[in-house]
């Protein structure tokens, strides 16, 4: 017959089981405010599915848009060490959005038309974090501004941060810095708030660091974790264009986007353009 024991007792070994007049998990986390923060529109099943899953998805990027900007300080100063370690949370904090679209998939199209009309005009498209985002890594397109024109503090946020360099214009930068490697003054000097546009000499400095990455291994480290960094954001992409026509196929966008068609066009978005074309030129 087996011996009958007691169940485990974790205050028995010290653990501290009262919080009436200390801070508890709960209190650490706001808890009580993130789990009573989901407000569905419908009684349909998964829309605290696609709640939930956006929601997490907006914790992700508020921790990916900390990253990028300590990131892009610390590679102005020329401190790459941390910058790389940065970047490469960043990577990750990617691979788990990616993650995200795996369980919104379970959703079939059935189960989205019972909640959509409740979205109203909401949308994904208007995510200013998302926006910061692309900005920050220097897709930096003016006519998204306006689905934040109705928030003066996001609009001014979201301006100034199309006043200020972008993550590449500082790899660039300390490229240009490099003793035997000049980026183009018009490069380097050009207006920071627009579009940038490859350039064939920042390929030519790129190669230089790529047929030497012994003599070139902070530049090379760097460039590589741009790019591996651009590789999950591109998947991130993909994804969510395959979610969205697995749910709602080419219907149009409930922010009134084309939908997929939409989504298609910023899978052509490159953000480090001279990095991947270096490629073909090695």
């Amino acid at each position: 017959m087996a011996k009958q024991t007691s169940p485990y007792d974790p205050s028995a070994e010290g653990a501290r089981t009262d919080f009436s007049d200390q801070m508890s998990y709960g209190d650490y986390l706001s808890l009580d405010a993130i789990l009573t923060a989901q407000h569905p529109q419908s009684d349909a099943h998964d829309e605290m599915l696609f709640i939930i899953q956006h929601q997490t998805s907006e914790l992700w990027m508020k921790l990916a848009i900390r990253e990028i900007s300590a990131a892009r300080k610390a590679i102005h100063g020329g401190d790459l060490r941390p910058a790389f370690k940065m970047l490469a949370r960043v990577s990750r904090i990617f691979e788990q959005l990616n993650n995200a679209w795996d369980v919104l998939r379970t959703m079939t199209p059935s189960d989205y038309t019972t909640f959509r009309d409740a979205l109203g005009p909401s949308s994904g498209f208007q995510s200013y974090q998302y926006r910061l985002i692309e900005f920050m890594l220097g897709n930096r397109n003016h006519a998204m501004l306006r689905p934040h024109a109705h928030r003066e503090d996001i609009t001014e946020m979201l301006k100034a941060e199309l006043a200020t360099p972008s993550l590449y214009d500082e790899a660039l930068c300390l490229l240009n810095a490099e003793d035997g490697i000049e980026v183009p003054a018009d490069v380097l000097n050009r207006d920071v708030s627009a579009p940038y546009l490859a350039d064939d000499a920042v390929i030519a400095a790129w190669q230089k660091v790529y047929s030497d990455p012994g003599k070139y291994w902070s530049l090379y480290e760097l460039a590589e974790k741009l790019v591996d960094f651009e590789d999950y954001f591109r998947r991130w992409r993909f994804n969510h264009v395959t979610t969205v026509e697995r749910v709602i196929g080419f219907k149009r966008g409930t922010g009134g986007t084309g939908g997929v068609s939409y989504l298609k066009k910023m899978l052509e978005v490159e953000l480090f353009p001279e990095l991947w074309r270096v490629r073909t030129a090695l």
